[in-house]
């Protein structure tokens, strides 16, 4: 899965050349993006992609309480195009989600959280798919629009951390998912594990675990592990 992210290493002018951001959309350093924060994106609107802030945890159309939104921050490759919540997203609603990195976590009990990069650490694309929701209870409230990031298989670099990442799209692919005529075989197809030799994982600070917690100690190296107890010498 991804449950954290971050978009910390790259300046809005750097950021601003590698994808169609446009100019209007505000860019901030985040060393912990969370689920419920407003997420850079890029999405097709009046027939060519443009920046956006999407809200990360999808909310389908029908919701009664955008709340269920936290529950949907990821949507698995493998089911993607059958959950009722996801499918037509998939169809008609997807989109770049931009980061440097996501964070995971051991699933022993130290819980020791790394941070994965692709390459040396520059910007990419997750493989997100999105939708608007509107109070059906007011009418006239604004639109929500949110997001969820589309995850597989971990690939061998990662498996020892956790068996799930999000879904990386290699550069030259991001164009087919953003174009609604990509027939669904090529977008399953876009579906992968990043490439081992681009994976990069370090561990980091614990820091990081807590979600309301945005600074660079995020990405601090990890604390080394307290050396076992010595017994008495006689």
């Amino acid at each position: 899965m991804c449950g954290r992210y971050t978009l910390a290493s790259t300046t809005p002018a750097q950021l601003r050349a590698r994808f169609p951001l446009g100019e209007s959309v505000a860019i901030e350093q985040r060393f912990n993006v969370a689920p419920g924060d407003p997420v850079l994106a890029v999405v097709m609107r009046d027939g060519g992609a443009t920046g956006a802030l999407l809200r990360w945890g999808l909310v389908p159309p029908w919701a009664e309480d955008p709340k269920i939104g936290f529950r949907m921050i990821n949507a698995r490759a493998e089911t993607v195009e059958d959950k009722p919540a996801f499918r037509n997203p998939f169809q008609r609603g997807r989109c770049l989600i931009v980061a440097d990195g996501f964070y995971e976590w051991t699933r022993d009990e130290r819980r020791q959280p790394y941070h994965v990069t692709r390459g040396a650490g520059e910007p990419f694309a997750f493989a997100g798919i999105r939708t608007a929701w509107r109070d059906p209870h007011d009418p006239d409230s604004e639109l929500l629009r949110s997001c969820a990031i589309v995850t597989t298989a971990a690939n061998a670099k990662i498996q020892h951390i956790h068996p799930r990442m999000p879904v990386i799209l290699d550069p030259a692919d991001e164009d087919d998912w953003l174009d609604p005529n990509t027939p669904p075989g090529r977008l399953h197809e876009l579906l992968q594990p990043l490439a081992v030799d681009l994976t990069h994982a370090r561990a980091v600070s614990k820091a990081v675990n807590d979600a309301r917690y945005d600074g660079p100690e995020c990405l601090a190296p990890a604390e080394p592990e307290p050396a076992p107890p010595q017994g008495e010498l006689f």
